[in-house]
């Protein structure tokens, strides 16, 4: 029987997964409440998109337990895959057919009927704004409008638990933006989200909770802001070049942590965990004959609350791709 309203819709407590050598899962915790979306973020190798096929049902834990809506996904996995969207990254639409035909044939995969295929196809197409495109081969529609049509795909029979697996990779802007706005109009309506994202903006915009994932374990949970204030304030001072290496030493002095340095905006950057104010750090720079340009004081961005947890940048989207694990193929799309 599926877990209570008030209970996860996606719970997985202590997952272990082996390829070979590689422990792809080292014991991966995770909670997701219903109606909410939770970033599954983490560098290369980290486990994310061994999670999503556990979760999925596309592959089997060596150890550890996890329920999606309620059900266990080995020993229910009928029903977990009754009750959940899978979108990758790559659209797996028809392109040879219209939108409207490649909606109505996933109604009829899914053995809804005839009529009532046609009817989802349709309220579909009208709530995600491609009502106007609906008759025109799907080669002819944009990244952005094919990424749309692959997402509403999966949500043919409504289900109340979506994965998506990195989107919007490769859109541009405003495609993007247009898959955001499907994603929160989905989470207004109930649905709940495990999004695997490779841009840091997108978890902190779209989710209300973010997993880090390193080493196949879960590192660090909290919303965007909680991880942020995790690590404290950002520091930034822009000084002469000639007073570049002075302002890293008073950074040091003050905040405790190593600055890094960029010497062509001469700017000195560094985390402080500590109560470090304006005044404080503009004082300590004067007393040291620093001449600055500059000084401010910010909340770290998710990319440097990325970087601090993992040791690793989010510049280099290779790093958040998982190499051990392939895409998963979705339900209904």
């Amino acid at each position: 029987m599926p877990e209570k309203s008030s209970d996860p819709m996606v719970f997985a407590e202590g997952l272990r997964k082996q390829y070979g050598a590689t422990h792809a899962l080292r014991g991966l915790d995770l909670s997701v409440p219903a109606g909410t979306v939770c970033g599954l973020l983490g560098p290369n190798g980290a486990g994310k998109t061994t999670a999503v096929r556990v979760l999925t049902t596309l592959t089997d834990p060596d150890a550890g337990t996890a329920r999606v809506a309620g059900y266990d996904v080995t020993r229910q996995t009928a029903e977990v895959r009754f009750h959940i969207g899978l979108a990758g990254q790559h659209p797996a639409v028809d392109e040879k057919l219209t939108g409207r035909e490649n909606l109505r044939m996933f109604g009829r995969l899914y053995h809804i009927g005839e009529r009532a295929a046609r009817r989802r196809a349709d309220e579909l197409l009208e709530r995600f704004g491609l009502m106007d495109a609906a008759d025109r081969l799907a080669k002819t529609y944009s990244g952005g409008m094919l990424r749309r049509l692959h997402l509403i795909a999966s949500l043919i029979v409504a289900p109340p638990v979506l994965f998506l697996d990195e989107p919007t990779t490769g859109l541009d802007p405003r495609s993007r933006g247009e898959i955001w706005d499907a994603v929160r109009a989905l989470v207004d309506n109930g649905t709940t989200v495990l999004l695997t994202t490779q841009y840091l903006d997108e978890a902190d915009r779209l989710a209300h909770s973010i997993a880090v994932v390193n080493t196949g374990r879960v590192i660090a949970t909290g919303t965007p802001d909680e991880l942020k204030a995790a690590i404290g304030t950002r520091v930034d001072v822009v000084v002469t070049e000639a007073g570049i290496t002075t302002a890293a030493e008073v950074l040091a002095r003050l905040t405790g942590s190593l600055p890094a340095i960029d010497r062509e905006l001469r700017q000195v950057s560094v985390a402080s965990a500590g109560a470090v104010t304006l005044p404080h750090v503009v004082r300590a720079l004067d007393a040291a004959g620093v001449e600055t340009e500059d000084v401010s004081l910010r909340k770290p961005t998710l990319d440097e609350v990325f970087l601090k947890l993992t040791g690793k940048p989010t510049t280099d989207t290779a790093a958040l791709t998982d190499p051990t694990d392939t895409e998963p193929a979705g339900r209904a799309a």
